[in-house]
């Protein structure tokens, strides 16, 4: 336990800590007791989360007992924003969410053995509060002048749109989570990302205030690539951990893709690579850049870690047959649908010319152009070559009976997509 701080530091897995030396000498003597709260504000986590649900295990193999809580009543309320107002979510619609979070964090944190994880909703014991009692018993220890000062109020206050009373009460109940979680189950360590700070403080103001205690804080830097934009964003869409909303596929590729000014800080983030491996990989980097080894590695890693070993391996087996590398027909539909919806394309039918088809997806802007690729070995159908300017796309060709992948050249690739001939 003596040595974790270090690890999540090296790791850059710490921004601020309300007070280094004596959370160190906590985390030593300990173990203790942890927490990190997730609101329902979207059917599913996403890039940002896995930050703080990666802390949480580590604090777990360390020997410390961790909370993950999943916000029903904070969802309902929403985090003040600083640029406007949250649209309130239906209570129905919050429970789904909630339920959802709750199924897709438990595979990250052992739920078994001597240290389980321990999951809670914060509804249980908001709902039973009477506003009278909510605002004698947690309001009362809050002042206003403090409140106004947090970075997203401030932000809102001086905006045209203002902030709600709503929304400014946020921070009264994340602090009665924290207060509660201390009483219950004696938790001193509040963990989330750097933008949280003010609200996290909440807590801590809370507890001192009405217990008399000293509790900890420990917050995570807010990730970006080397021009400063947040990572977790892919084409404008955000980075999801449910496969639903982002493939597995479309997981996996957008951690290949990371520039090499990220891959190691990323490596050291996310994955359970050690000092040794990681400094191999970042050597690779420096002296095989072309080669995109630590890229692989982290893509592997983490997308094991989110979908499993087995979305992993098909996701590579996708990867490398869509280059030619692999059997286009051994992959699973779900899979190749999730790799082809990624590539451009167009559609095609079953006896069009592949002249057609190069043109249909893309590929070549003319029927000149077309027969010029395949004349020269520069075309292939579904990582076979085209030899014959007269080939047709055949029924055998539409893989699944939907898709046929066309390229040009060694990396232009694109989908056709069958269409009705009638």
């Amino acid at each position: 336990m003596s040595d974790i701080l270090d690890e999540l530091q090296w790791r850059g897995l710490v921004a601020q800590t309300t007070d280094e030396s004596a959370l160190r000498t906590a985390l030593a003597d300990g173990p203790i007791t942890a927490y990190c709260g997730f609101d329902p504000t979207a059917p599913s986590l996403h890039f940002g989360n896995l930050v703080q649900l990666v802390v949480l295990r580590h604090l777990q193999r360390a020997g410390h007992r961790v909370i993950c809580l999943v916000g029903g009543s904070t969802g309902l309320i929403g985090d003040p924003r600083p640029s406007a107002e949250r649209a309130l979510k239906t209570k129905e619609q919050t429970a789904e969410w909630v339920a959802n979070i709750r199924r897709q964090v438990e595979p990250f944190l052992a739920s078994h053995g001597e240290n389980p994880a321990v999951f809670v909703n914060n509804l249980d014991w908001t709902a039973p509060l009477s506003a009278l009692d909510f605002l004698r018993d947690v309001g009362k220890h809050f002042r206003v002048n403090h409140m106004v000062k947090k970075e997203a109020i401030a932000a809102r206050l001086n905006s045209d749109e203002g902030i709600s009373y709503t929304e400014f009460s946020y921070q009264l109940l994340q602090g009665l989570d924290y207060l509660q979680l201390y009483r219950e189950f004696g938790c001193t360590l509040q963990t989330g990302g750097n933008d949280q700070w003010g609200n996290l403080t909440a807590g801590s103001d809370l507890i001192h205030r009405v217990e008399g205690a000293s509790v900890h804080l420990l917050t995570t830097p807010l990730l970006t690539d080397s021009s400063g934009e947040k990572f977790g964003k892919s084409a404008g869409n955000a980075i999801w951990l449910s496969a639903e909303m982002t493939s597995p596929y479309a997981f996996y590729q957008y951690w290949v893709n990371v520039e090499d000014a990220s891959v190691v800080t990323l490596l050291k983030v996310f994955t359970d690579r050690t000092r040794e491996e990681i400094a191999d990989l970042e050597r690779q980097v420096e002296q095989e850049p072309f080669r995109r080894a630590a890229q692989r590695a982290l893509a592997a890693d983490v997308t094991t870690l989110v979908h499993g070993a087995a979305a992993t391996a098909a996701v590579q087996a996708a990867s490398e047959a869509l280059f030619g590398k692999g059997d286009l027909h051994a992959l699973d539909l779900a899979t190749l649908r999730d790799a082809t919806a990624e590539l451009p394309g167009g559609e095609v039918t079953v006896g069009m010319s592949l002249v057609d088809a190069l043109v249909a997806v893309g590929l070549v802007d003319s029927r000149n152009a077309a027969r010029r690729a395949i004349g020269e070995g520069g075309a292939s159908v579904n990582g076979v070559r085209a030899r014959d300017a007269e080939q047709l796309i055949l029924e055998e060709d539409l893989l699944h009976g939907q898709v046929v992948v066309l390229r040009r050249g060694r990396r232009n690739l694109a989908a056709g997509r069958l269409t009705s001939t009638s």
